[in-house]
């Protein structure tokens, strides 16, 4: 693998920058805006750890899709710096894709099987998607064997043992996301529940950013697993809350808030999920940096959060409870009233 030093700092350089950022971003109102620093870059150790590093061996990947839109998939499609041409041929050897592998049939379920048959630690397991389990399992097949559907949950239990490591891409296979949410009558499971001792990470996001997959490849492939949360989700990525970057995060602070999608203001009385949300979306951005959800006057969803649709009850589009948001720090010359006007709402 040729991983350059400045790539890997663009890749976790948003993350370096939110650490850094001790006030409020972007302001768009109700305050005075702060720039955001210079990204502070990389601990020392690490940048010398990648000056010295040279090419590395390929990564042999097993990508199985369970209960998915393949949105993640996509995503990944979609990385741009470095592109997934060269993801796929300089830093990891994808061995099976539902997907995007040229394998059909017969040929395709052979890689299967010999990917069965290794010892041990040769391989990684990468899951997208939830899996059904119990009656429902046959929801979700791979395969015939002996003239029966081979089940996903079949796959993961003959396949995760063996894994040398077992990373969990998107909503749904970290947490079980919107096949999982209330009602679930596939007795859908995320991959935790699936393999519980596995050695495991969780990217979640619907769809996970293509720098969260690609870093965290990268940092296994240079340095071993990242510290990870108690979630298992890599803190380089998710360490801070939506809401402690947010551009808008100062309409909170003022109690300007958006009465309807599309409006100036804060979006958290329409359901705004930034506060208990982990991750650095709102730094980070998509489309190659374009914009990101809160900037297209959406509301975050937080798709990254184990609660993910269902927010113990209260949906993607209802205002957080207060004992969730009682400890953010209201501030300027308005801010007794601000926080007034939010309970009273």
């Amino acid at each position: 693998m040729d991983l350059t030093r400045r790539r890997f700092l663009e890749l976790l350089g948003c993350t370096a920058t939110a650490a850094a950022v001790p006030g409020i971003l972007g302001c768009q109102g109700g305050g005075e805006r702060k720039e955001a620093p210079e990204p502070a870059g990389l601990p020392e150790p690490i940048q010398v750890a990648l000056e010295e590093k040279g090419r590395t061996d390929t990564l042999p990947v097993i990508w199985l899709q369970g209960q998915s839109c393949s949105g993640c998939s996509v995503s990944l499609l979609n990385t741009e710096s470095p592109d997934i041409v060269e993801v796929l041929t300089e830093s990891i050897h994808l061995e099976f894709h539902q997907t995007v592998m040229g394998g059909t049939g017969e040929v395709a379920m052979d890689l299967l099987d010999r990917v069965e048959g290794r010892k041990p630690g040769e391989f990684v397991l990468v899951v997208e998607g939830s899996i059904p389990t119990g009656d429902h399992a046959h929801a979700c097949s791979i395969g015939v064997e002996n003239g029966e559907p081979v089940t996903m949950e079949t796959w993961m239990k003959r396949l995760g043992p063996k894994a040398k490591l077992v990373m969990a891409v998107g909503a749904c296979a970290t947490f079980g996301g919107i096949p999982a949410a209330r009602g679930n009558p596939t007795g859908a499971k995320p991959v935790s529940k699936i393999l519980p001792e596995a050695t495991l990470i969780n990217i979640p996001g619907c769809p996970s950013h293509p720098d969260w997959v690609v870093g965290t490849i990268a940092h296994v492939l240079l340095f071993g697993i990242p510290e990870l949360d108690d979630f298992k989700r890599p803190t380089m990525f998710f360490g801070k809350t939506i809401h402690e970057t947010c551009e808008r995060r100062s309409y909170f602070a003022e109690g300007v808030f958006a009465k309807d999608f599309g409006d100036e203001g804060c979006l958290f009385e329409l359901g705004c999920k930034g506060p208990m949300a982990f991750c650095d979306a709102s730094i980070r951005s998509w489309n190659g940096g374009v914009n990101w959800c809160v900037q297209s006057g959406g509301p975050c969803i937080g798709c990254t959060e184990p609660t993910f649709p269902d927010h113990d009850g209260d949906g993607i589009y209802v205002k957080l409870p207060e004992e969730m948001t009682r400890d953010i720090p209201w501030t300027g010359p308005h801010a007794d009233a601000a926080r007034k006007k939010s309970k009273a709402s």
